[in-house]
């Protein structure tokens, strides 16, 4: 039987070219990332294509999310940072049809890897770093020394400030990344414990009740877990875009 970690397992499907020394393939995780992207835009178009003035399900779960992206958008960032909504709704989405992907069994999780996750939070926090000085120039720089700060504690606050903005992109990616992997490895192990009790037969198969349960149940908090992680990833991209619109408030 494969190990927990196996389903983590990068794999070339397609190489294409060497280039000094370095290989370039077509991994799983690069097709499971294009099955993401085109099952969230074949569910929008599918969703939107026939609009109606009273909406079908297709049309009213789309609806129900642009709405709570954006209420999420507004409630983090105020009404500037709808600016915003196509970077964040597709943040959303991806994260959130990714998790779901990666409930089937032998799918593969793209956020369970972490170069996936860092990229996603590098890119939030390089959105909110360049526009943050387009919009206010120097001025962007009062983020790190925030209004009704005495000035003698200046030495002590600016440094701690500097460091928890540099280190945004690696919290940000690992809270996802942690969580997906740590599910869906425990996942695997009471999983792999009813297949060998029920293997084993006679009391085996009774014994595999208690561990069949328990798989059940993390099944429904893991696709609980899967909206929850899409949910907390954008409300932080949306409260550091709020940094970026508003900074030293």
């Amino acid at each position: 039987m494969a190990g927990p970690i196996e389903q983590f397992e990068i794999k070339p499907l397609v190489r294409l070219v060497d280039i000094a020394g370095y290989e370039f393939s077509f991994t799983n995780s690069a097709a499971y990332m294009v099955l993401t992207v085109t099952i969230s835009c074949a569910f929008l178009m599918i969703s939107t294509v026939r609009r109606k003035l009273v909406p079908g399900r297709w049309q009213s779960s789309a609806e129900l999310l642009y709405e709570f992206v954006s209420g999420l958008l507004r409630q983090n960032a105020g009404e500037q940072g709808m600016r915003f909504f196509p970077f964040i709704f597709s943040l959303f989405m991806f994260i959130l049809v990714a998790n779901l992907i990666g409930m089937f069994p032998y799918a593969f999780t793209v956020t369970s890897q972490i170069i996936v996750t860092f990229a996603l939070a590098v890119l939030v926090f390089l959105t909110v770093t360049i526009f943050g000085f387009l919009r206010h120039g120097l001025k962007f720089l009062r983020l790190f020394m925030p209004d009704g700060v005495p000035i003698a504690l200046a030495p002590i606050i600016i440094p701690i400030e500097i460091i928890s903005y540099l280190s945004r992109p690696l919290s940000h990616s690992v809270r996802l990344f942690a969580v997906m992997l740590a599910g869906h490895i425990t996942l695997k192990v009471f999983s792999g414990f009813v297949a060998e009790l029920v293997g084993m037969g006679g009391l085996g198969i009774l014994a595999a009740i208690l561990p069949l349960a328990m798989t059940v149940a993390l099944t429904g908090l893991e696709l609980l877990m899967s909206f929850i992680q899409a949910y907390v990833f954008a409300m932080l991209a949306c409260m550091y875009l709020n940094d970026a619109l508003h900074p030293g408030h």
